[in-house]
């Protein structure tokens, strides 16, 4: 059975959250037309996604909902 340590659930965090940390920065500037701004506001915002999202991950990875074991072929 697959099971995700901390460490790999903190990788992806940080990685998912680099990526959403500058294309809110990007989208902000757009809609505001500060720098400053944007990023102060992404920062916010990501900070508390980030310790939300490791905790999803976590709660999800203790549930075998859409999970199956198949055991392997015979050859």
């Amino acid at each position: 059975m697959f099971h995700e340590k901390h460490s790999r659930t903190i990788a992806k965090s940080v990685t998912w959250r680099l990526i959403a940390f500058v294309s809110s920065i990007l989208v902000l500037y757009l809609l505001i037309g500060d720098w400053e701004t944007s990023f102060y506001h992404s920062v916010i915002i990501h900070s508390v996604k980030t310790v939300l999202y490791y905790f999803h991950e976590r709660i999800w990875n203790s549930s075998n909902f859409g999970q199956e074991i198949r055991k392997p072929k015979a050859v």
